[in-house]
Parts: C-alpha cells; sequence; structure tokens
C-alpha cells in the first residue's frame, strides 16, 4: 500500500486565520495534515526563535477529511520558526520528517522585501533546514475574509508541478497570489525578489504623561525599474513565484574580493 503524504503546516497569523484554515482542508485532498501554527498573531518575525522563556503547545483540532485523510491542529506560543522546531521535534524527527512543509496562506502580500521580515518565509526557511521541501503562500490582502478563490484555482497545478519538478535542497519557494478573482489571474510567473523599501518608518506620538514613543508604519517606495519583479507582476494579476534559498552567499562577489583584499 502506498504511504500517504504527510504535510505540516504553519503561518504567521495564527492558527484561527482563514488563510490556514483553507490551506489545510486543499492539503488535505493530497495527504495527512498536521498543522502547527502560533497560538496569536506573529507578523513579521522572519526567522526569529523565542529564547529564554517558556512555551506552550496545545492540541486543538483533531478531524478527518471525506477522504480519510487526518487532519491534526496544534497552537504553540512560539514565533512561526518555533513552530516547525517544536514539529520536527515533537511530532515528526529527523528519520521521519513530513513530505511538504506549507506556510500560509499569509493574509498580505510577501513579495520584494517583504520576504526578508516575513514570519511566513522565515517558517518556511527554518522547514529548508531541516531539508523539507517548503512552499510560502500568501495573497495581497491584509483582509481577514480575503477572497481566496485564486488560490484554490491554482493550488493542485502548484503542487502538481512541484512534485513532478522539485527545487533542489536548500530552496524554498515564496509564491504571492494577486488579490483578485481567479478568473482575473493573468498568469503564473517565476519572478526575482522586487526591489523597494520602505519609508517613512514611524509615526511620532507622546503619552498622555509626556513621554515620546513611536509607531512602527510607513509606505512602499517602489524601484521603478524593476520591471520583472514578483512585486511589480504581482500588481499586474500574476500569480509569482520567487525560489529562496538557505545559502545567502554571493559566490560572485566573494571570488571578486577574494582577489582584489590583501592580507
Amino acid at each position: 500500500m502506498k504511504k500517504k503524504m504527510e504535510i505540516l503546516i504553519t503561518n504567521d497569523d495564527s492558527y484561527t486565520a482563514k488563510g490556514i484554515k483553507l490551506l489545510a482542508k486543499l492539503c488535505s485532498t493530497i495527504g495527512n495534515v498536521t498543522v502547527v501554527a502560533p497560538k496569536m498573531p506573529q507578523s513579521g518575525m522572519s526567522a526569529a526563535l523565542s529564547m529564554g522563556k517558556a512555551l506552550f503547545l496545545e492540541k486543538e483540532q483533531e478531524t478527518e477529511a471525506e477522504n480519510g485523510n487526518r487532519i491534526e491542529v496544534f497552537s504553540f506560543t512560539g514565533t512561526p520558526a518555533d513552530c516547525v522546531k517544536i514539529a520536527m521535534n515533537t511530532i515528526f524527527s529527523r528519520e521521519n520528517k513530513p513530505d511538504l512543509l506549507f506556510s500560509g496562506i499569509n493574509h498580505g502580500s510577501n513579495a520584494s522585501t517583504a520576504a526578508v521580515y516575513s514570519g511566513t518565509l522565515g517558517a518556511a526557511a527554518e522547514a529548508a533546514i531541516y531539508e523539507i521541501p517548503a512552499i510560502a503562500l500568501s495573497i495581497n490582502t491584509h483582509n481577514p475574509d480575503a477572497d481566496m478563490s485564486c488560490v484554490e484555482a491554482y493550488f493542485h497545478t502548484i503542487v502538481n508541478n512541484y512534485l513532478a519538478n522539485p527545487p533542489q535542497k536548500g530552496i524554498y519557494l515564496n509564491i504571492n497570489f494577486p488579490n483578485t478573482p481567479a478568473e482575473n489571474i493573468s498568469g503564473i510567473r517565476f519572478a526575482h525578489q522586487g526591489a523597494g523599501m520602505w519609508i517613512d518608518e514611524f509615526e511620532n506620538y507622546t503619552t498622555p504623561t509626556g513621554t515620546p514613543f513611536y509607531w512602527i508604519c510607513g509606505k512602499f517606495e517602489d524601484k521603478a525599474e524593476d520591471t520583472e519583479g514578483d512585486h511589480t507582476l504581482l500588481r499586474e494579476g500574476y500569480i509569482t513565484i520567487v525560489p529562496h534559498k538557505i545559502d545567502s552567499t554571493s559566490y560572485v562577489e566573494k571570488n571578486r574580493l577574494e582577489k582584489l583584499w590583501k592580507f
């Protein structure tokens, strides 16, 4: 008998978010699903770990999909990367790894430099360290009740391609969906991480007692010349796929500087 695929799911929006519930449902069509996700929202955590404090894992739910596949849901009081670690240390192991990890579906784009800060991508990177094939999924809206029909329409196409032609070890995929109904999708494009940065990142306030404080906010400044970046293609209605890697070494620059620096 063919072994069922084992799928681990996490996110940074918490285990109660609409995106992760839909992802668990979609994944249950192809295998058993284990959700280990933050108890509370953990956006912007990148690959941060919760050091020096007690962390609590709680089983929230266990159900069975119509096809008989298992869906188990756990909450964890740590970050998205913590969720991957606790799953690999209590539910799975290095000898018995999940076949796939999905992180998402994140409410909000993780295109361009948002990928640097993203807890969704941080969890996928953590999975890649464990040599677990990993895919991060995001949709370009923060609406907690977002229309995710585009994800439903293209999910199996993407997964079937992934399974037929998987990336190399150490590579994880950052996939962003536009905030548009499925019938309006322009297509699917591989892209590079778009160029841009956040500016005017803090608003200044004062407490009633006169102490100044800051509230992080900001707006995104696009690099107009980057017409093939994922954020640009996302705005044009494309589903974008960017392969990221754990080894962030610039080998070209390493070789160049080795020839120039004198020791």
